[in-house]
């Protein structure tokens, strides 16, 4: 299977997991005054494929973790697994994003 997702997983107190796909990365995406920003080090993780990542997600959601999901497939996969529902998912220049605190 292709690598198709970046998994950063920051532990802390409480596990903040940083997931994007992995064609977005590096990028910068703006609409008024909101972005996304994925240049800097925060989504720069491992390269993952689905079924690793929704393996890694389960696992997180075990350790309470708050989750930060940027793209058309990583917020497909969320959803898929119930971690998101579709009306919890918004948009900036039609990039789909989310965050979840569990």
């Amino acid at each position: 299977m292709e690598k198709q997702f970046l998994v950063n997983i920051h532990k802390a107190y409480r596990w903040v997991i940083a997931i994007c796909d992995k064609d977005l990365a590096g990028q910068k995406i703006e609409e008024g005054e909101k972005q996304l920003d994925l240049t800097g080090n925060f989504f720069k993780g491992e390269e993952k494929t689905e079924e690793e990542l929704k393996e890694i997600i389960q696992d997180c959601i075990r350790e309470d973790s708050t989750f930060n999901l940027v793209g058309e497939k990583s917020c497909k996969v969320a959803r898929e697994i119930n971690l998101v529902e579709k009306e919890g998912i918004l948009k900036i220049k039609d990039i789909p994003y989310a965050l979840v605190l569990l």
